[in-house]
């Protein structure tokens, strides 16, 4: 497995597409929080390395909400990528 490396150009610029596609906001349904900002994979990194760059594999969350589904991200999968999908129509 690799390590993820924060101050990688190819990581920072993916962390940059989810974010932007996602108005900078949590996308937690109910939530819709600006602070403190992580971009969560919705398939794991360590799972899934041919989607750890890819955008659509990617969903912004608070700190609050990525913790609150740590443990239990499969149930959230099929959410996550409905909401990836309705925020690239945008």
């Amino acid at each position: 497995m690799n390590k993820r490396n924060y101050a990688d150009p190819v990581y920072k610029r993916w962390r940059l597409e989810v974010l932007t596609r996602d108005c900078k906001t949590c996308q937690m349904p109910k939530c819709k929080s600006k602070k403190r900002l992580q971009i969560h994979h919705i398939r794991k990194w360590s799972a899934s390395p041919s989607l750890r760059y890819d955008p659509d594999n990617g969903i912004t969350l608070c700190s609050v909400c990525h913790k609150d589904i740590t443990g239990s991200e499969n149930h959230y999968e099929s959410v996550f990528m409905a909401i990836v999908r309705r925020n690239k129509q945008k």
